[in-house]
């Protein structure tokens, strides 16, 4: 549990008080939080508070805190914000049948004195506490309000900690974090899915990927680095999986293949699975009590076992066509096609090995490694789970001649580029990287249907605010 300071508003948090409550029974405290309910009329009145970190009833009584106050709190509208200073007691404990386990004890605060710090305007934009489905947009547009739920407080909970374990991962295995360009002047991946922009008197970008930045660390000498960033995609996609804004781990590695670093990806997840599992489970939980509520099946954190499958492109390909779908070597391999491929892999797996034409300029080869059809294959690859693609990465083209005749044939200037294949020029280790989405890894742990669901603020084609 954290170590929550006292502030000028409270001495404890509420999930303090609840989690160490048998050490402050009879000591003073002062908490704060939403109403999110009073219940009692008359001389006593009981109030359900939240903060941040849980729940806690507050018992008041009119001979206690004063007429006048304990009127005011039994008037004052749902999640309005209060102060309430008094004594920590245990809860009496309910009733329970001869034979069943009684419950651990729950504590409460019996207030002697009262703040109204802000009266919350009504009705609502949307309920905190209904059981009532709302729809994504209403939520959207009043998030403020839709993270007080806790399912949603618990689902950016547990963002949190996917972005804690998964650099914590990283650095264990000697990587550097790092912070590159958002202003770029050119495309870091080629294409023209980029969002322009005016940098004082000269045009740019911003950045589709920290991709070249991270290279040119390598060649530096970094040796391993990483970063934790935003990229932006001007894609006119509207899909339950695609942003124009999102949050990604990426990382970069010297004297490392496409294989070492799809062993650095399994591990990073699998230690994220495990640590979820081991810490979060109440979040877990939470999400459950919420989806129970909407009739729907329970999530469970299931360590995923190392190391994934590997599923090469030419056999894809294979897989697909002994479906009965029509698909040929050098074609894209669509959503619908990867629930073919997985039927027999649900779970995460590995698709290395693509076609050369359909990789970016940047991506290494290895003449020899041909396809079925004979054609240059990559040393690049996806990560999927089950049909959604997670990860796009590869071993990284560290010949200067190699990367501007792969520019060329991409109808690319390599002029353009000198600023990347110039550190190319002075001596430059193999290296391989990969960059995974924040968003789609939370979708998979959090059993969430649309990626707007698990990003504080979503950007896509139609949503620019909040």
């Amino acid at each position: 549990m954290a170590d929550w300071h006292p502030t000028a508003y409270r001495t404890h948090t509420l999930g303090e008080i609840q989690h160490k409550g048998a050490d402050l029974v009879g000591k003073e405290v002062i908490v704060c939080g939403f109403m999110e309910a009073n219940r009692g009329k008359g001389a006593i009145c009981f109030v359900d508070l939240r903060d941040g970190t849980g729940k806690l009833q507050v018992f008041l009584k009119g001979d206690t805190i004063g007429e006048e106050n304990l009127d005011r709190v039994q008037r004052m509208t749902r999640e309005s914000t209060l102060q309430f200073t008094g004594t920590v007691a245990q809860k009496r404990p309910p009733k329970v049948k001869e034979g069943e386990t009684p419950p651990p004890p729950a504590y409460e605060v019996v207030a002697t004195d009262v703040n109204i710090l802000t009266r919350a305007n009504v009705p609502l934009p949307l309920g905190i506490t209904d059981t009532v489905s709302i729809g994504l947009d209403t939520r959207l547009d009043n998030r403020f309000l839709d993270l007080r739920r806790s399912h949603v407080n618990a689902m950016f909970t547990l963002r949190a900690r996917v972005l804690q374990y998964g650099r914590e991962h990283l650095i264990t295995e000697g990587f550097k974090e790092i912070n590159t360009p958002k202003i770029i002047a050119s495309a870091s991946e080629g294409g023209t899915n980029l969002f322009p922009m005016m940098y004082f008197d000269t045009p740019a970008f911003l950045s589709q990927s920290p991709q070249l930045y991270k290279q040119l660390a390598i060649l530096g000498g970094m040796e391993r680095v990483f970063e934790i960033g935003p990229a932006f995609r001007a894609e006119n996609h509207d899909t339950y999986r695609h942003l124009n804004e999102f949050i990604s781990f990426d990382i970069e590695a010297a004297w490392m293949t496409d294989e070492d670093v799809m062993g650095v990806q399994e591990r990073m997840i699998h230690h994220i699975w495990k640590c979820v599992a081991k810490n979060d489970q109440d979040q877990i939980d939470t999400i459950n009590a919420y989806r129970e509520s909407q009739e729907l099946e329970p999530i469970s954190v299931e360590i995923p076992s190392l190391p994934f499958p590997r599923i090469d492109y030419c056999e894809a390909i294979q897989m697909i066509q002994d479906a009965g779908e029509k698909i040929q070597w050098g074609d894209d391999i669509d959503s619908s096609h990867c629930d073919i491929i997985a039927a027999k892999y649900p779970g995460f797996h590995f698709l290395p090995r693509w076609p050369m034409e359909m990789k970016p300029f940047y991506i290494h080869h290895v003449k020899g490694e041909n396809g079925v059809t004979g054609e240059q294959l990559s040393r690049g690859f996806d990560l999927n789970y089950g049909r959604d693609e997670m990860t796009s990465g590869g071993q990284r083209e560290h010949n200067v001649d190699v990367l501007e005749e792969n520019l060329r044939s991409k109808g690319l200037n390599p002029e353009d580029f000198a600023f990347y294949t110039d550190g190319f020029r002075f001596g430059a280790p193999p290296h391989a990287g990969w960059g995974l989405g924040v968003a789609r890894l939370l979708m998979v742990l959090t059993g969430s249907r649309n990626v707007r669901e698990t990003v504080l603020f979503p950007r896509d084609r139609h949503r620019v605010t909040p």
